[in-house]
């Protein structure tokens, strides 16, 4: 999700060019009998390739491709269109919704899939746990779901449900899924190919080396053939390596987590037959602030800072960001400054402080703010009632050179207020975020059409049953102002009044200081045009190729031919690679974020 800090930080290197972790055989691109390969190089695990148990970008990314969703979006603008359901509507009192499920999709075994299997689907979300860790947010407001018949679905709600329409939730076969003993468990690896009715049929996994998906003949849409029989998924270390391949050609496509390093969009632009594609990014970059975890039951856990739960000290770190610096030298202009919760490509939902109310970069403001808040300047350090020194921890990833960037600014930053502050930069952040062990914390998320999802992951009903366990929450915050307009966005159909009470939650966020939005990335890409002849971004004018709502990218991918290319000899021989490398992402989550759907880095969720 990050671009890059300096360009010092991301040269490439001879030594990058060959990837540390290559996957088997069966991984490598190929054409077999006239079948084609379409490999995406990815620096991100699969935490499950469960659909109730995904959370981090790449799994969720498989899950579009293995099972139908009721609604999809459209490409070219976001706004829905059918998927498994052809058509819906509700009751005059929008307490009943009624969906026509189509009856020309069928599971990739032979059966028949119908409206059963997506009541299975949601009953079972309603009913276990374990089945709601991914989506349970969507269900948490049904009442009923019933399948009449093989075509027909009806979901009673509790209340009016304004994301109806925008269920992002994949739909499993009964037939399949009803033996499986323990949801929280079961990471649906062991049996391939696995049974769905997606556009792909997963066929093969590896722990960190590859996934891959055949093209399911029996998909229901057939307006457009895919021109690439297969994608396999595979993995590698390191972002520069997969830069170097892409150079080489030995890839066709490359995303960076998820987008390229200025340094290496750079490096790219002048190279024969290599175009970058650049566009408004669907994510933000963000500071979270531990609010101090606690269980649904109120049970207290973890070590976060108890200065922090002090809106005086957290607004006062706001402050101290000078979040211009951050756009100009760490993304060299390849990103927004930050401000609200969604990032300015959603403009409905899109919210800017006033001018009295933002927490604009003045250090002299925050150390005011930390005084009021009882933490005196003495030596240089500001120091509690308790007389020790405000210092604080900060989660960082390991594999991402964003972080390090902007970590090394705000101790310089924070340092000038007289705060204290450690980087902890590990591979996996999700375990001490889930256990509530930090401060500070680099956090991002995708962004959907719908934001209800990601506003959702604030709410009280996100946090965990037991203490340390992963939940849908994405930073532990729990605040009855927020639930209020979380109920209300949620009941309100009229678009224009939702969209005020979206921003007013995004209002309490800012003011609240336990999110601070520092900058929106560009999603930066590049690809061979001597290889991939056209691709579809989302959306079409001017969008992204990686992480779209959907699975429109794949699902249009040219192989390009030898009179497209002007270097017929950087393409292989034995058929066509393409290539999509992602970095890690902000975990917990997403990441998801993350416990839930998208999160930066390491865990991004979508």
């Amino acid at each position: 999700m990050l671009l890059a800090a300096g360009a010092a930080a991301f040269t490439l290197t001879a030594g990058l060019a060959t990837p540390l972790n290559p996957a088997p055989q069966e991984a490598q691109a190929k054409d077999d009998g006239g079948k084609k390969t379409l490999t995406v190089a990815v620096a991100q695990s699969v935490d499950s390739l469960s659909p109730f148990l995904a959370q981090r970008l790449l799994s969720t990314s498989v899950s579009r491709l293995m099972y139908d969703f009721l609604t999809n979006y459209d490409p070219k603008d976001n706004h829905v269109v059918p998927g498994l359901a052809t058509k819906w509507e509700s009751s005059p009192d929008k307490l009943t919704w009624t969906y026509t499920i189509r009856s020309d999709s069928k599971w990739s075994d032979g059966q028949k899939t119908t409206a059963k299997d997506a009541a299975f689907t949601f009953n079972k979300m309603m009913t276990d746990d374990g089945a709601a860790t991914a989506n349970g947010s969507f269900v948490s407001n049904f009442e009923k779901v019933t399948a009449p018949s093989d075509t027909q679905l009806v979901i009673k709600l509790k209340k009016p449900q304004a994301t109806m329409t925008a269920l992002d939730v994949p739909i499993v076969p009964e037939h399949v899924w009803k033996d499986v003993k323990d949801f929280s468990k079961f990471n649906n690896d062991k049996d391939f190919p696995v049974v769905g009715n997606g556009p792909y049929v997963l066929t093969g996994y590896k722990t960190d080396q590859y996934v891959k998906l055949k093209v399911n003949k029996d998909f229901w849409r057939k307006s457009k053939t895919p021109q690439f029989d297969e994608i396999v998924f595979k993995t590698y270390k390191d972002q520069d390596a997969a830069v170097a391949a892409l150079r080489k050609g030995e890839v066709s496509f490359v995303a960076g987590s998820p987008a390229l390093t200025p340094a290496q969009a750079a490096s790219l632009k002048g190279d024969k037959n290599i175009k970058v594609n650049e566009g408004p990014g669907r994510r933000f970059y963000a500071i979270a602030v531990n609010p101090g975890w606690k269980t649904k039951s109120g049970q207290k856990f973890g070590d976060g800072n108890k200065a922090l739960l002090d809106q005086k000290v957290r607004q006062a770190l706001f402050r101290a960001v000078d979040t211009k610096t951050i756009v100009d030298k760490v993304f060299q202009g390849h990103a927004v400054e930050g401000a609200g919760y969604i990032p300015p490509r959603f403009q409905d939902y899109f919210w800017e402080p006033s001018d009295g109310q933002k927490l604009s970069y003045d250090p002299k403001a925050a150390g005011k703010l930390l005084d009021e808040a009882g933490y005196p300047l003495k030596g240089g350090k500001r120091v509690g009632k308790d007389g020790k020194p405000l210092d604080l921890r900060m989660l960082c990833h390991a594999t991402d050179p964003n972080d390090k960037a902007v970590g090394k600014y705000l101790k310089e930053w924070y340092g000038k207020i007289g705060v204290g502050l450690t980087l902890n930069c590990v591979d996996d952040v999700s375990v001490p975020w889930y256990a509530g062990e930090y401060d500070l914390a680099f956090d991002g998320w995708s962004v959907n059409p719908d934001p209800d999802f990601v506003l959702g992951i604030h709410t009280c009903a996100a946090l965990p049953t037991k203490a340390k366990e992963i939940a849908a929450t994405d930073n532990g915050i729990c605040d009855k102002k927020f639930d209020g307009l979380y109920e209300q966005q949620l009941a309100e159909y009229d678009p224009a009044k939702r969209a005020d009470i979206v921003k007013d939650m995004e209002s309490w966020l800012y003011d609240s200081a336990y999110m601070n939005v520092m900058a929106y990335p560009n999603a930066v890409e590049a690809y061979r045009t001597d290889q991939i002849k056209s691709i579809e971004t989302m959306p079409t004018a001017s969008g992204n190729i990686y992480g779209q709502d959907g699975y429109w990218s794949w699902w249009s991918a040219q192989p390009a031919t030898a009179s497209d290319s002007s270097d017929s000899g950087s393409s292989s021989s034995t058929g066509v690679v393409i290539g999509i490398v992602v970095a890690a992402l902000v975990v917990i989550g997403g990441g998801v974020f993350v416990a839930r759907r998208r999160r930066t880095t390491a865990d991004d969720r979508e």
